[in-house]
């Protein structure tokens, strides 16, 4: 019989402060960590745990084959990545036979999260349980750092990822509120074209390392080029409110 398991702890936007009091148990506790990097980086999953993790923990590097080397929808693409993620469901499958371990994601792990591939290739084989802890997603430390509110009222917001085509992108920021707009990175000069058609340009901001200690926050109209990965470009709704709070 199986009696260990394997639990994804969502690590929140990124300060340690705003981690849950579970999720903090448990990586001090934890014996077995894996996550996610990119070849030849330490992590930003690693780097948001630094001086939390138990002297005698294990550390699995799960490394990417490939980010943006060649386009995602290239069938050299899902297919290395299809092995990536196999790989790995075994390697963890088999250490949770008997151990307990700890999957590390930077936010939400529902949210946009590496671990959704493996946790669907997990629940389908079904031979050891696997749980997922919650965390507060990245683009929540973003808003909160242009300290004012995303929506008011009746608002739509919508949560858009830069790597979308032009026309569903356009389509999208015209007909919501709100927005937030993830992994933009290479994508700023677009999505700065594309706010500026929709006359959305002056209420944008970018955040950069949302709630970390290198946090940065500045109109987008300010912003330079190329941004890190980790910036989220955010647009206040300007919905209904009482008078007073106008």
């Amino acid at each position: 019989m199986n009696s260990g398991k394997i639990v994804c702890v969502g690590l929140g936007p990124g300060d340690p402060e705003l981690m849950s009091v579970k999720a903090d148990r448990l990586l001090r506790n934890a014996r077995h960590v894996a996550y996610f990097r990119k070849r030849g980086r330490p992590g930003k999953a690693r780097q948001l745990v630094d001086g939390m993790l138990h002297g005698e923990v294990n550390e699995y590097a799960m490394e990417y084959p490939l980010t943006t080397e060649i386009p995602h929808d290239d069938p050299r693409y899902v297919a290395q990545l299809s092995d990536f993620y196999l790989e790995w469901q075994s390697r963890l499958t088999e250490l949770a036979r008997t151990e307990d371990v700890v999957v590390l994601c930077e936010g939400d792990p529902f949210f946009y999260g590496s671990f959704m591939h493996l946790y669907v290739r997990l629940q389908q084989a079904g031979v050891v349980p696997v749980e997922v802890l919650p965390g507060i997603p990245g683009m929540v430390g973003c808003w909160h750092a242009t300290g004012l509110p995303i929506t008011w009222g009746d608002d739509v917001m919508s949560v858009l990822p830069a790597t979308l085509p032009d026309v569903p992108l356009r389509e999208h920021i015209e007909r919501s509120d709100a927005l937030v707009i993830m992994k933009v990175g290479r994508h700023m000069g677009r999505i700065r074209t594309l706010l500026t058609e929709s006359g959305k340009l002056d209420q944008a901001w970018l955040v950069i390392n949302g709630t970390m200690a290198d946090q940065q926050v500045m109109p987008l109209r300010d912003a330079p080029e190329p941004c890190p990965y980790f910036s989220i470009v955010i647009v206040h709704g300007q919905g209904r409110r009482p008078a007073n709070d106008m």
